[in-house]
């Protein structure tokens, strides 16, 4: 077993909550992290970043249900296409949206 400070295995981690939110919904970046269970939504916002390509990283939305302005695009089609509720503003309802993601297996 890795150590829970292990670098690789909290981006594991992260990934593994932004893995179970289903189509059409979101979670937060500090909801990632309270599931995790260490640091804060900044740092799953490195961590997405950096390794989040592989995973559906329109998923995972800022507090206020927005994205950096450089996703707005590409995001706003696969919310389209999830069925993903919006508001008028483009921003994700999170009210209606959200999912709370459970705190990885640890093994």
């Amino acid at each position: 077993m890795r150590h829970p400070e292990d670098p690789d295995r909290y981006v594991e981690d992260v990934l593994s909550c932004v893995e179970q939110v289903p189509p059409g919904r979101v979670t937060t970046y500090g909801a990632i992290a309270e599931a995790v269970g260490r640091y804060g939504p900044r740092r799953v916002g490195n961590v997405m970043a950096g390794h989040g390509a592989a995973v559906a990283w329109w998923r995972v939305v800022r507090a206020d249900g927005s994205l950096p302005p450089s996703h707005d695009d590409e995001a706003r089609q696969a919310y389209l296409a999830e069925g993903t509720a919006l508001r008028a503003s483009g921003r994700v309802d999170l009210p209606t949206a959200f999912f709370m993601p459970r705190s990885p297996a640890r093994g």
